[in-house]
């Protein structure tokens, strides 16, 4: 039996096979558990169908539209989960979006809007989502959410501004959750993963300099892989992270530690 054996997961934010999301749900489907998906809206809708269909028996893989901006779909999604499963223990998300005008200019060029969308979409998200799934998680006894993070909030990395000032939020929002559900036995956690050949990640540009970076410099000395982060996501998924919560964990070879790199 899988570590995920029986578990119920939904994972929202997978764009295309590149995805980080996609790395994780592809790690709890090889651990044995049932999942649904999310796109927000129809232009994605097409990527994460095709890419269910490559899964084993996806007629039985909930695939349901949530624009996470959007608080009744918020609240359609939930609805629809809890009437085909009753229950949920793992919900991921995997979820940003900033302009690219506020990616690619000064830092103190963003705008009041554009930072307000970004923190929105991709922070504010989280809280929605976990207020959401808070009646199915009940009725699992429990369960487990994370989200997708970047080490920009601590340092400082070239271009993305507006997109660093959401993950902090993501993060912060993160440890109140986590002390606020926890009398549910719901832990809240964050993966904060190296840089990755992403639909997110081509927007930031340096990308691929900061892998080959990594892959010079981390104490590991390669880069991440999907497969890396997904296992990462199985472990908070899992029952062998019980007493784990409201952390952010790195799985970025051990870039994290280090000052200087050159």
């Amino acid at each position: 039996m899988g570590l995920l054996e029986g578990k119920k997961a939904l994972v929202m934010g997978v764009g295309n096979k590149r995805s980080i999301a996609w790395g994780i749900a592809a790690a709890f489907q090889r651990e044995g558990a049932d999942l649904a998906f999310s796109y927000p809206n129809d232009r994605l809708k097409e990527n994460v169908v095709e890419l269910v269909n490559t899964l084993p028996e996806p007629t039985n893989i909930p695939v349901l539209r949530c624009d996470v901006a959007k608080q009744e779909e918020v609240d359609a999604l939930f609805a629809a989960i809890g009437e085909r499963w009753g229950m949920l223990d793992v919900l991921v998300h995997s979820i940003a979006y900033a302009a690219v005008e506020d990616l690619k200019g000064r830092f103190h060029e963003i705008s009041r809007d554009g930072l307000k969308v970004a923190i929105d979409v991709s922070a504010y998200s989280l809280i929605a989502i976990a207020r959401g799934a808070l009646p199915l998680f009940e009725k699992a006894g429990g369960g487990s959410v994370m989200s997708l993070t970047f080490n920009a909030v601590e340092r400082v990395v070239p271009s993305y501004n507006s997109m660093a000032m959401a993950k902090a939020v993501l993060e912060s929002s993160t440890r109140y959750l986590a002390a606020d559900l926890g009398p549910q036995n719901i832990r809240v956690n964050s993966i904060s993963a190296g840089p990755l050949k992403t639909l997110a990640g081509s927007a930031v540009k340096g990308i691929s300099a900061a892998r080959d970076l990594m892959e010079s410099k981390s104490p590991l000395r390669r880069n991440i892989t999907q497969e890396e982060v997904g296992n990462v996501a199985v472990f908070l998924a899992s029952d062998w992270s019980r007493c784990v919560t409201g952390e952010t964990i790195f799985a970025d070879n051990g870039f994290n530690i280090l000052g200087v790199t050159d």
